[in-house]
């Protein structure tokens, strides 16, 4: 029978599920025109009929049959005598059609022509994978986990297509295991050696939008809107949202009865604290809101700098900073200001201190700045707070820290 089976000849048909089969056998069918025109000079005159269903093809060849001596083109006339061998009964006038045998190409042809349909069948799977994903950029996915590695996992989903979640994606305490399935939104599409990359991500505050638009009916129908996210991917997040509608108070509906909407968030981010804050276009109040859960005492703001000096009760101080300094350079990336925090001691008790500046000549400027970024503007305040913590929320070597209450301490004792 002179026919071949694609599935078992083609090996790459077996991969190329996603690509709809009317694309996948006009490829087929030109690829063996290019092989038919090398061979015969034309395929005018050939019928190339794919099966992609079964995987069968078949070449068929017309010609039509002319009287003996009478064959000017041999492509598209045949003689008489020649079309009696096949079938006695045929007639002149009539067309006869031959089924060509593939193999009768020659074994350098049909290797040929294998690799070029599977170059063809690679191009179209990319093209369909980048065209898939390039509309879903900030989208959320679902996908198993395939492969674990050290700096990447690998998802696929449901249609197979192999995604990649890398490290820097990832939530710190997220751990997957090969089976379960992920959420993820769709980070972009990179080209690795002309070859597309689908880049997931659970740390973009998109993640973290869509999640909300899931869980939040007034996000999705257009009366809540997110103005801003920012984001320490498993430690805390604020998110500033807005209402069209006078009668829906935004931050209530996000957080839902009792948490109810907001705890699934939480969930899926693996405990990260989220903050949801009502937006204004008031630059005091919007600085207010977002060094939540502390309470300020008063502010100084510089709107040409960009630069806020920001009083609260010595108690507030330490939830204003938030752990690691995480609350107050999430506050700074949300408004778009330089925060800095001071003790405010109005009202208590006047205790013998000092102003950090007055150490300039034995700590070095860096270190005070570092001190200061973390609330403590004066020696007493450095020193109210144990070496372990200082050594947490600072950038500061712990022989440094231990430096530097010495010499704070000195000067007390000195007094």
């Amino acid at each position: 029978m002179a026919s071949i089976n694609l599935i078992e000849a083609f090996q790459e048909f077996k991969d190329a599920e996603n690509i709809d089969r009317p694309t996948l056998m006009k490829v087929v069918e030109d690829v063996f025109k290019t092989l038919l025109r090398k061979k015969f000079g034309s395929d005018e005159n050939f019928d190339v009929i794919v099966n992609a269903e079964k995987g069968d093809l078949e070449i068929i060849r017309r010609r039509m049959i002319v009287e003996d001596g009478e064959v000017i083109d041999p492509l598209a006339e045949v003689a008489y005598s020649e079309a009696a061998k096949i079938e006695p009964d045929f007639e002149v006038g009539e067309e006869l059609y031959e089924e060509v045998n593939i193999f009768d190409f020659g074994r350098r042809a049909i290797l040929a022509a294998k690799q070029t349909l599977a170059s063809r069948i690679s191009d179209l799977k990319k093209n369909v994978l980048v065209k898939k994903y390039a509309d879903r950029i900030g989208e959320i996915v679902s996908a198993e986990v395939y492969q674990v590695w050290k700096k990447e996992v690998l998802l696929l989903d449901e249609d197979g297509s192999e995604l990649i979640l890398p490290k820097s994606e990832q939530i710190p305490s997220d751990f997957f295991k090969k089976g379960e399935t992920v959420r993820t939104v769709v980070e972009r599409v990179d080209l690795k050696n002309n070859n597309p990359v689908i880049i997931l991500s659970r740390t973009s505050p998109k993640f973290l939008s869509k999640l909300l638009e899931i869980e939040v009916p007034e996000i999705f129908d257009g009366l809540i809107v997110v103005r801003k996210i920012v984001r320490d991917p498993g430690e805390r997040a604020k998110v500033a949202v807005e209402s069209f509608d006078d009668r829906i108070d935004p931050v209530g509906a996000c957080v839902g009865m009792k948490g109810s909407r907001i705890h699934g968030i939480v969930r899926e981010l693996k405990n990260e604290n989220i903050d949801v804050i009502n937006w204004t276009n008031n630059t005091n109040l919007l600085i207010q809101r977002s060094l939540t859960p502390a309470r300020i005492t008063s502010m100084d703001i510089d709107q040409e700098t960009r630069h806020a000096n920001v009083y609260l009760k010595p108690d507030q101080v330490s939830l204003a900073i938030g752990r690691r300094g995480v609350n107050i350079k999430l506050a700074c990336e949300l408004t778009g200001f330089e925060i800095d925090v001071y003790r405010d001691n109005e009202g208590e008790v006047d205790e013998f201190d000092i102003d950090l500046e007055e150490f300039s000549d034995e700590i070095e400027p860096w270190v005070i700045d570092e001190l200061k970024r973390i609330g403590c503007d004066t020696a007493r305040s450095v020193l109210n707070l144990t070496a372990e913590e200082l050594e947490r929320r600072t950038d500061l070597e712990k022989e440094t820290i231990t430096e530097i209450r010495s010499v704070l301490q000195a000067e007390f004792e000195k007094e």
